[in-house]
């Protein structure tokens, strides 16, 4: 659980802090502070051992408007692959994904998303004005085209701040045990050999499509998924949080709230929402067996009624069997992602530290 240290001095209510950006200035209470930075004014406040700090618009700053949330999809997409009829598991628009807790963070989050990037503005900038001029001009316009290296350096520096939404995480007593019990087991989950994100899959009806696949009960279409430790770009925190990359999805595990995001949107769900199932799934690898995956079997490439290999095929490998782990995350509001790992035992444990997180309905 990485934390970023920084020095602070009190002085009575008032709080010093001094970084390489410059100093700071807060006062205020435990529990509720209001200050202001190099990187503008924000306010600080928590209770029950778990406070975070969230940046504030500076003077005259427009409001962040709120996004209407859609609703999240209910029928998943179905196609047909190899007569099989395979059946999406995706979740709705993260929009619709709300925390009443979390919901002005949110909202500031998707309004810095939405802000035009400093950095892409002037280095395109300078670089086509300096095209147009040298192709018109001639002579020393070209110049201007050099400029847009430091040009986009000083944008990316624009939005380093800009287009930043501060959390600062003061983790006390129960709130910093739970949070690190979550990425305790997370790091095991993420040495796991095999990590997999589920997409799709169906239900094997034909003794074709049986032979051809073999002898699945069903066919799934999964990609490789990401354990690690980051944070949303928009996001400056003193604590980096586990995330889970999905597809274009990655789910940030936050001390008070999991932050899913899909491309340029974000949606949120508290862990009070969040349901966990799990359990047992053998797989028929094809590929690589995992160093710490369990072989309880083994079939063929192309078996027969019986099970025995068939013996019109001249290539027919024989495959193992794996017994695997699936962990099922869902929430009311549209969350519906299902992971895989070559490694058991480790999904209850995860369901069990995710259970101990703060509860933003009590």
């Amino acid at each position: 659980m990485p934390f970023y240290v920084r020095k602070s001095v009190k002085a009575g209510p008032f709080r010093f802090n001094f970084s390489q950006g410059g100093i700071g200035l807060s006062v205020g209470v435990k529990g509720l502070r209001v200050g202001t930075g190099p990187r503008g004014h924000y306010i600080h406040a928590g209770r029950g051992g778990l406070y975070y700090r969230a940046s504030l618009g500076r003077p005259g700053a427009a409001k962040p408007q709120q996004i209407p949330a859609p609703a999240p999809a209910q029928k998943p997409l179905i196609y047909h692959d190899d007569g099989v009829d395979i059946r999406t598991i995706e979740s709705g628009n993260v929009l619709a994904m709300q925390d009443a807790a979390f919901t002005a963070v949110l909202e500031e989050i998707r309004a810095k998303q939405r802000q035009i990037k400093m950095s892409v503005a002037l280095g395109w900038g300078f670089g086509i004005i300096g095209v147009m001029a040298a192709s018109n001009i001639g002579g020393n316009a070209s110049i201007l085209v050099f400029l847009a290296l430091p040009a986009w350096a000083v944008g990316r520096w624009l939005d380093s701040f800009r287009r930043s939404t501060v959390l600062f995480y003061d983790l006390e007593g129960e709130a910093q045990e739970a949070f690190k019990a979550v990425t305790t087991v997370f790091d095991v989950m993420a040495a796991s050999n095999g990590k997999w994100h589920i997409e799709a899959s169906g239900s094997v009806q034909s003794l074709t499509t049986w032979k051809r696949n073999a002898g699945a009960s069903h066919l799934v279409h999964r990609k490789p998924a990401a354990l690690e430790y980051r944070l949303p770009a928009v996001v400056k925190s003193n604590i980096t949080p586990p995330a889970i990359r999905i597809g274009r999805k990655t789910i940030y595990l936050l001390p008070d709230v999991a932050l899913i995001e899909d491309g340029k949107s974000v949606g949120a769900v508290g862990y009070q929402d969040l349901r966990l199932e799990w359990g047992d799934s053998r797989f028929i690898e094809g590929g690589t067996v995992p160093r710490d995956a369990e072989v309880v079997d083994h079939t063929w490439q192309h078996p027969n009624k019986s099970g025995g290999p068939d013996r019109r095929f001249k290539s027919n490998r024989r495959l193992p069997v794996c017994l695997y782990e699936t962990l099922h995350l869902q929430s009311a509001n549209g969350l519906n992602e299902l992971l895989e790992f070559s490694r058991r035992g480790l999904a209850a444990r995860f369901k069990a530290a995710i259970a101990k997180m703060p509860n933003h309905s009590n």
